[in-house]
């Protein structure tokens, strides 16, 4: 009975130390889609006033973890039942991670004109302030949804074909991971502004250390939206390339003479031309029609 307890613990053990070796490699896959996610959300969450940036984001976040619990049993089916369709939709999200990069690109180089919006100089009433709240959150949420799918999907590719349980902690835990962390540096981030103008508010003399960190936080947040941004793009079309070069056995070895970070972001970048200059056919047909 007792050597039946201990190999209870060593089977256990075992389980536990696969559970940490797959978590990290499902980390370090899911990693680089996360750089979108967080400059994703950090616009989403700015543009409110002070008071009700953490109740907003704090909402999105509740539409997060609930996003997660519809998506982690269908996932966890389809790969207990159908493990084919699960590297379907991780193609089919790399396709759509690549357009995506590839869009930012161009969009930068080529920028075309956006419709102007007539701007009113009254105040909001506090029911359009709530509206408008209500509908970033939902615009957030809906994102979030997207990126949740390609993150969980991900992430379950890495333990495709190891027993259900271990894929179903594995994944839970990049899941939780990814909601906690990435709105944990939202939160700094959208914050940076107010610590910074506190700090400012705290001397009086015209130059101390305290208004200069205060003012290095004010002036930087701008830019560490924006070099999210740009640290997303790239990580959108290294993580699509990824998966085509992991996944397709067309482009297995290829370019083997590149180090395979610049592989994969050369496919990646390629690829989401390929489909972006698909997408943008067919909407000239269909504006034609």
């Amino acid at each position: 009975m007792a050597s039946g307890f201990f190999a209870l613990l060593d089977d256990i053990a075992v389980l536990m130390d696969d559970i940490a070796v797959m978590s990290k490699v499902a980390a370090k896959k899911t990693a680089g889609i996360l750089g979108d996610d967080l400059a994703v959300n950090a616009e989403k969450a700015s543009g409110f006033i002070s008071s009700r940036e953490l109740p907003v984001l704090w909402a999105i976040t509740k539409g997060s973890f609930l996003n997660k619990v519809i998506i982690l049993p269908v996932a966890f089916l389809l790969s207990a039942f159908l493990p084919m369709a699960v590297i379907i939709i991780l193609v089919l999200g790399g396709l759509y991670l690549a357009y995506e990069g590839a869009e930012k690109i161009y969009e930068y180089f080529f920028p075309h004109e956006h419709a102007k919006h007539a701007i009113s100089l009254e105040p909001l009433t506090e029911e359009q302030i709530l509206a408008f709240e209500k509908e970033k959150i939902k615009s957030a949420i809906v994102t979030d949804f997207i990126l949740s799918v390609e993150i969980i999907i991900i992430a379950l590719g890495t333990v495709v074909g190891k027993p259900i349980p271990t894929q179903i902690i594995v994944v839970t835990i990049i899941a939780i991971i990814a909601t906690v962390g990435v709105y944990g540096i939202v939160a700094l981030i959208v914050r940076m502004d107010e610590a910074g103008l506190k700090l400012i508010s705290m001397s009086t003399k015209e130059r101390s250390f305290s208004k200069t960190i205060g003012n290095i936080l004010v002036k930087a947040l701008p830019k560490v939206i924006k070099s999210l941004s740009v640290i997303g793009t790239i990580a959108l079309l290294l993580v699509a390339g990824g998966i085509f070069v992991h996944e397709i056995d067309f482009l297995h070895g290829i370019l083997p003479q590149l180090p395979s970070i610049v592989t994969e972001f050369i496919i990646g970048l390629a690829i989401g031309l390929l489909v972006l200059g698909i997408v943008n056919l067919v909407k000239k047909i269909i504006g034609k029609k």
